[in-house]
């Protein structure tokens, strides 16, 4: 977009930190690409602020002329790509200087050592902030989540289960019979039976919901719109590199934190485990604020910000090791060794952090923590395969589905009125799910539910078996028995369930709220798992003697396992969603704690993962990357189009030439001239236009902070003086004016290829060197350039997508 006035009120972000503290304006949570180009230079699309340059100075001084040391130089701005190899180059060099000087003297010694260690305080404190934060959100949620039914009495702030733990009247059979605990019918109307006191039930649970909801959206849009959905896919793209300017910040996080309890509480379709990524991510960046090299340097910035979203994970499923699992195997674009030993420290700190709180009152992270005893039999592997085809089959649909919901969503005016949307949506779920118990309560309660292994002193319709001739003498393991009434109502309900969860997450995912994908997901399987384990059981129990339950599952033994099924499943869906497998695996592993269940997990994840990719390729982080045109280079998808580098190229056969500048033959007036006239993000350097032999690169963003800079506090600095960018500045006439050099900006040894390179390398060059650009050659000679959005266009444009259609939407 091309804009040819310069606001110098906007300049002072020039010399702002790169700090992801900042706000940036945006309306409704949608991110506006339109304003920058993600990678320099031949692009018409760059930040407003430098589209046009006169040379008239900006605001401010500075007391050094290194150019290095002048604030803003080396940095990047928003919505653009960091440069991953000068910036590991940088880190190179500043520990290379460390280490020099710590031979010097004692003082440089103990700051080399404190440098060293500073990398693991950081684990630490971002372990300690996730974990608290992570427990004050559980909490408050389960708190906010049983006042939609009721009130402690005496105590406000405790919620039903605290409130009941002293009671004398609360036993297994009548786990409600609670004196101190009253619901709003008991309150208002002290009557708890009747069509009546339903009603009144009934509508408070609405209205509590509303009001949720209400504050949620209202604090998001008018406080912090990146505080709204999950923020995974966000968090892939920052990661890869891309600058989203206060997506993690302090605003984001303090809104997160609050509206997240909130949203869960309300009742909506939604888990508070993704989000909790986010949450952890924003402890981690606002804590590299504290650490130079970490707030100086993106790249060691993004370390950080992986081993966070691993401690992320750990408080989210109370799985560590999961958690860093998910953290390589998902969200992390660089993940060095060095990486994986801090993200560990950093779970195990923040999982140890909310045991140390334990939210729940149960001595475990989460709410649904489940121990099986009873083993599992091969021929089992048939069910649990089929559900991992549910798995893929749900995960495909819910992708399509859900995207194709929020493309409506961005091109209709149903985005013009998040609140209403909020609203309606929270209205339509609390009035369906009050009626049905396994939809009134929470999706964590339900899972436990569902994962849960019937003892005889449960009460649950679930665990509803007639009990005749049960013998518990086998270590109080309880045979398969068979289904009273209790559990075909809930099977009923279940399936109503099942269908009502699968339906509404649909248009609960990508909201103005905040809201996770993996609690929703998990429950949609659970309840499939749950379903087809009491109809396996039941097939075993009245039909043991069929050739599939020969030999192992004899009438009075315990063979099936309901629960089990209901993990299997949860797993599936989860997997078909997110494509995850192995840190999938795991981290069902850690919440069950049996090693012994490994293979049907292992058996589910993957099958769910190959239908569904069967089915489309990307995951739903995938595809809402792509739905917002985030510049992102999946890593996992192989380039095998037979094109070259010569083909992407700009400029192409019809454009104007490559705009250069020349190492000593320019003037401060041609570079101000130059900068004034494009929108590019760069320029190559080359020693004369007529040789076009490259001599390095240097970013538009530099050059201007570097001149006005020279212009402020160097005297004899004017339109008509020399810039020299080589090593050596020849003699000048004693009448000329002052020559600036500004050698220390360039980069000297920018990537080149040649224009022969085949484009299946060039592609593999930019996903594992995180470049923002590379420049062509001919013989040594300057031919064009290939920037990452190039290198985006040109793998839609061989997927017969509409290059300019997925970029900056």
């Amino acid at each position: 977009m091309e804009n040819k006035g310069f606001h110098r009120s906007s300049l002072n972000s020039l010399h702002s930190s790169t700090s992801d503290e900042d706000m940036v304006e945006i309306t409704e949570g949608t991110l506006d690409f339109k304003i920058s180009d993600d990678d320099p230079p031949i692009d018409a699309e760059n930040d407003t602020e430098f589209a046009t340059y006169n040379g008239n100075g900006i605001h401010g001084s500075y007391n050094v002329m290194d150019f290095l040391d002048v604030p803003g130089v080396g940095t990047y701005e928003d919505f653009n790509t960091i440069d991953w190899v000068r910036e590991k180059s940088r880190d190179r060099d500043r520990h290379r200087e460390i280490l020099s000087k710590s031979k010097e003297s004692t003082w440089a010694l103990l700051h080399s050592v404190s440098d060293a260690f500073s990398g693991w305080l950081l684990m630490l404190l971002i372990g300690l902030f996730a974990g608290s934060l992570a427990g004050l959100i559980d909490i408050s949620s389960h708190w906010m989540t049983d006042l939609k039914e009721g009130i402690c009495v005496d105590e406000f702030w405790l919620t039903q289960e605290q409130c009941c733990w002293k009671s004398e009247n609360v036993t297994f059979e009548n786990p409600n019979d609670c004196p101190k605990w009253r619901s709003w019918s008991q309150l208002l109307l002290n009557q708890s039976e009747g069509a009546f006191p339903y009603i009144v039930n009934y509508i408070l649970y609405i209205l509590w919901a509303l009001f949720f909801s209400l504050l949620a959206v209202l604090l998001v849009r008018n406080f912090a719109p990146y505080a709204c959905g999950s923020g995974i896919p966000e968090i892939k793209t920052i990661l890869s590199g891309f600058i989203i300017r206060g997506y993690l910040g302090k605003w984001t996080l303090i809104i997160k934190t609050i509206t997240l309890g909130l949203a869960v509480s309300s009742g909506l379709s939604l888990g508070k485990e993704g989000p909790l990524i986010h949450v952890a991510c924003c402890c981690g960046n606002i804590l590299c604020h504290l650490f130079t090299k970490y707030r100086r340097n993106e790249a060691k910035r993004r370390e950080v910000l992986s081993a966070a979203a691993a401690a992320g994970v750990s408080v989210a499923f109370g799985a560590p090791i999961g958690g860093v699992l998910f953290s390589l195997e998902e969200v992390s674009y660089y993940f060095p060794m060095k990486t994986l030993w801090r993200s560990f420290f950093a779970a195990l700190v923040a999982a140890f952090t909310l045991r140390s709180i334990n939210p729940f009152g149960n001595s475990r992270l989460v709410l649904f923590y489940v121990e099986f005893h009873t083993p599992w039999h091969l021929l089992e592997l048939i069910p649990f395969i089929l559900l991992g085809i549910f798995g893929g089959l749900w995960g495909a649909f819910f992708i399509r589905a859900n995207i194709a919901w929020c493309k409506r969503r961005k091109t209709t005016k149903l985005g013009r009125y998040p609140v209403l949307e909020v609203l309606a949506v929270t209205a339509i779920t609390a009035v369906l799910a009050f009626p049905n118990e396994y939809t009134r309560i929470s999706s964590s309660e339900l899972i436990s539910e569902l994962f849960n292994d019937c003892s005889l002193l449960d009460s649950s319709k679930l665990c509803d078996y007639k009990n005749d001739d049960v013998n518990t003498t086998n270590g109080g393991i309880l045979p398969d028995r068979p289904a009273s009434k209790g559990v075909y109502t809930a099977l009923w309900q279940l399936s109503l369930a099942l269908i009502f969860k699968a339906v509404i997450t649909i248009f609960t995912f990508g909201m103005k709220v905040p809201s996770g994908l993996f609690i929703p997901s998990m429950a949609v399987g659970a309840i499939m798992g749950r379903l087809m384990g009491i109809s396996v059981e039941q097939l075993a129990y009245y039909h043991h003697d069929w050739a599939i339950f020969k030999g192992w599952c004899s009438q009075g033994a315990d063979c099936i396992t309901p629960g089990l099924y209901a993990m299997v499943g949860a797993a599936a869906c989860l997997g078909g969603a997110t494509r995850m497998t192995v840190s999938l695996v795991v981290i069902m592993f850690e919440l069950t704690g049996g090693l012994e269940y490994i293979v049907p997990l292992m058996a589910a994840a993957m099958t769910s993962k190959w239908v569904a990719d069967a089915l489309g390729r990307e995951s739903i982080y995938d595809a809402h990357i792509h739905l917002n045109g985030y510049p992102f280079l999946e890593a996992k998808e192989e380039f095998s189009h037979k094109t070259l580098a010569m083909d992407v190229m700009r400029p192409r056969h019809n454009d104007p030439s490559l705009t250069v500048l020349t190492q000593d033959s320019m003037t401060v007036g041609d570079i101000e001239a130059a900068i004034n006239e494009t929108t590019y993000s760069g320029f190559p350097i080359v020693v004369s236009r007529e040789s076009q032999r490259l001599v390095g690169f240097v970013l538009r963003r530099d050059l201007i902070i570097s001149i006005e800079s020279a212009r402020k506090k160097q005297d004899g600095i004017v339109s008509a003086s020399r810039i020299y960018f080589s090593e050596y500045t020849p003699p000048q006439p004693p009448t000329s004016p002052a020559s600036l050099k500004l050698r220390t900006i360039m980069d000297l040894s920018p990537f080149t290829i040649t224009d022969q390179t085949p484009m299946e390398i060039v592609v593999d060059i930019f996903r594992k060197l995180g470049l923002r650009q590379c420049l062509v050659t001919h013989n040594g000679r300057l031919l064009g350039i290939i920037t990452k959005k190039d290198v985006l266009k040109h793998i839609a444009q061989m997927a017969n997508q509409d290059p300019d259609s997925i970029l900056f939407n």
